[in-house]
Formats: C-alpha cells, structure tokens, sequence
C-alpha cells in the first residue's frame, strides 16, 4: 500500500489556488465535473479511447483537460501520473475507477491523491476477510444473514453473482429453498447468463422486505461532521420490463430478470426516521476509522432496505462516490443545511475548497 504519507507530501507541493479535480471518465464524472465547475475548479477527465464522446463532445465544457488513454488501467504509467501531478490533481474514485484501473494498481502503483480512503475500496468485494459485511457487523449496522451454502436457504433468499461476460454487472436472483435455487441457477446457466464458478463464490443473502433506500452521506474530515446529501433508488433493467407485467403473464412468459442497474431515481424519507439514518452513517465512519485508518473521507453510501418495523438494514455500502446525479435535484436534505441544492460533485468541491482556505489538504487525500 502507497504510504499516505507520500501522498500528503505531494498535495503539499500543489498550488492551492490552482488545484484541479479529477475524476475517471464512467459512473459519476458528470456529478463531480459540474460540481467541481459550480465552486469555480478546473477538472479533468481520464477517458478511455472509444467511451470519450459524453466527456469531450455533449458535456465538454464540465472538463479543462481531457486524458485520453487507450486503457483505463493506463493512468497508472508514470508519464500519465506525472501530467495529473503537473495539473495539481485530486481525484474522486467511484466504480469504475476500482474496477477498471484495478485495486492492486491503485493501492501499490497510483502516486495521486486521491479525496476518500485509498484502503477501503477493496471492502466492497466480498471475498475479503474484512469486507463491508465485516464493518457492518463491527459498527453494530443491521445486515441481513449471509447464508453459507444453498443448502442452508430456508427463508427468501437473494444470490448474488456477477454476469457470466460482463463482472461489472450482475445477475441476480431469487430463491425460497435449496430446490428453488438449483433450478433457477441450472436455469441461468443454460441461458449463459451466469457461470458455474461464480455462482460458487456468490454471496447468498436474506432478502429483507422493505421500502429501498440508498442512503448517500458525506463525512468532512475538515468538520468532524456528518451530511446527508439524500437518497435514491435503483432502477434495474431488464427486472423493471418483467415486474411491470400483472402477475399471471410474469408467470407464463418465464424471463429470468437480470437486475442490470441502468438508472436512478430520488427518493425521501418520512421526517421521524431521519435521526436514524444519520445514526447509522455515524456508526460507519467511526467502526472504518478503527478498522481501515483514516477511515472514510467524503462520500459514501448505506443502500438497504427499511422494514415494517422501521429498521434500516444496510446490503450493500459504496466507500466512494456512489452513482446518484439524481440526489442534488430530488433531495431537500442539503437544501436545507446549506440554503441552496448541494449535490455529491459540489460538496466534495465545498469540501477542498475549504481545506485549501485552511490549509488543511493533506486531510482529505490518501
């Protein structure tokens, strides 16, 4: 791992009054390059030949410099790093940027600062001994039960396995018991859709019945302080063409819904419960301060599920930008602790802006 020390040293040579944010051409770029250019930074795009167009064509004017690369793994090569470190660059990770420049690169060979924490990316995948499963447990966060084998499926299940050629995306589905599993895996096989090897390292979950909430936070090293910037909801293809059918022809047609996220959509939840939800990202950042220090820096997401009962259990967390441009317009939450819309691109650029005033950088990068 790249000692944090070194990327401190590297922020402290920048220009503070020149710094440029950055971010990796997928997922949120749009978000953080219009929120960057609403607090008045330069930005910077890293592109991958062939995927550019959105960046440098319809949505040119949100980037001052485009990295053009023929892969995104490339940004890792010195001369690549070298241009971001003349530019004075932090740059925000999301997704993509943990799946397509790789973990092992981004931990041992990226010599950028980056604004989050460096160590905890790798914890959204679930074969690592302390994943998020680990720092849900630790943080005393409800998680639904992980089942161990199939075998043991005795209660509404979701498994969760990664499409057979596109890892990025996965494939979902559901199972009552050890029969019901078996036949809608044989099923997904045949198709193509999954492969027999990963379904073997899937993770089998309780499914929790409950209204869905991803619950999107910033933590301001700066502050000491919490955000909630808002929530939103999924929006799954080609799940949403099937549950949009009456029940029967769901039935008769016999579709096996992929759950492939192609969307977002705002959501709000009612008053009383609000407490609740900052309680729980407050329980996070202090258990991964502990677990992975410094611990989480900026935005993260808890996305669960709220039951009858009104208990937030947590599925699945994000330890970086997660994928809501839908926030800023549809959330009130920011509005009104800031008297204006902030969504996730603009208080990360808040966020440097005033670290940069206070001279206080080095706290936000790793």
């Amino acid at each position: 791992m790249i000692d944090r020390k070194r990327i401190q040293n590297i922020v402290s040579e920048y220009d503070k009054d020149e710094v440029t944010i950055g971010v990796l051409g997928s997922h949120s770029a749009l978000e953080i390059g219009h929120g960057a250019k609403q607090e008045g930074f330069e930005t910077l795009v890293v592109c991958q030949e062939g995927r550019e167009r959105t960046y440098t064509e319809h949505y040119s004017n949100l980037f001052d410099e485009v990295l053009l690369l023929d892969d995104f793994s490339d940004m890792v090569e010195e001369e690549n790093q070298e241009r971001m470190r003349e530019l004075n660059t932090i740059f925000v990770p999301n997704r993509s940027f943990s799946v397509y420049v790789g973990y092992d690169n981004i931990e041992n060979r990226l010599e950028v600062p980056l604004l989050g924490s460096r160590n905890l990316l790798r914890t959204e995948e679930r074969d690592l001994e302390k994943n998020q499963y680990y720092l849900l447990d630790e943080a005393g966060i409800n998680k639904p039960k992980i089942f161990d084998s199939p075998e043991e499926i005795d209660r509404p299940a979701i498994i969760k396995v990664p499409e057979k050629d596109r890892k990025i995306e996965r494939a979902f589905f559901y199972a009552s018991s050890y029969e019901e599993y078996k036949k809608r895996a044989e099923k997904r096989i045949d198709k193509g859709i999954i492969d027999k090897k990963d379904l073997e390292e899937a993770t089998i979950e309780e499914y929790i019945l409950g209204a869905k909430f991803n619950a999107n936070y910033f933590w301001s090293p700066i502050k000491q302080e919490i955000d909630l910037l808002g929530f939103d909801r999924r929006i799954q293809t080609d799940y949403e063409g099937v549950t949009d059918l009456p029940a029967d022809e769901q039935l008769e047609i016999g579709i096996s819904p992929q759950n492939v996220e192609i969307g977002h959509m705002g959501a709000t939840m009612r008053e009383s419960q609000i407490e609740m939800i900052f309680e729980e990202g407050e329980k996070f950042v202090e258990t991964s301060e502990e677990v992975y220090p410094p611990g989480i820096i900026g935005l993260f997401a808890l996305q669960g599920a709220v039951t009858k009962d009104l208990e937030f259990y947590v599925f699945d967390v994000s330890p970086r930008i997660p994928g809501c441009p839908c926030v800023e317009p549809t959330s009130p939450y920011t509005k009104y602790k800031y008297m204006k819309e902030v969504g996730p691109g603009r208080r990360v650029a808040m966020e440097i802006k005033e670290a940069s005033e206070k001279e206080e950088i080095q706290e936000l990068v790793t």
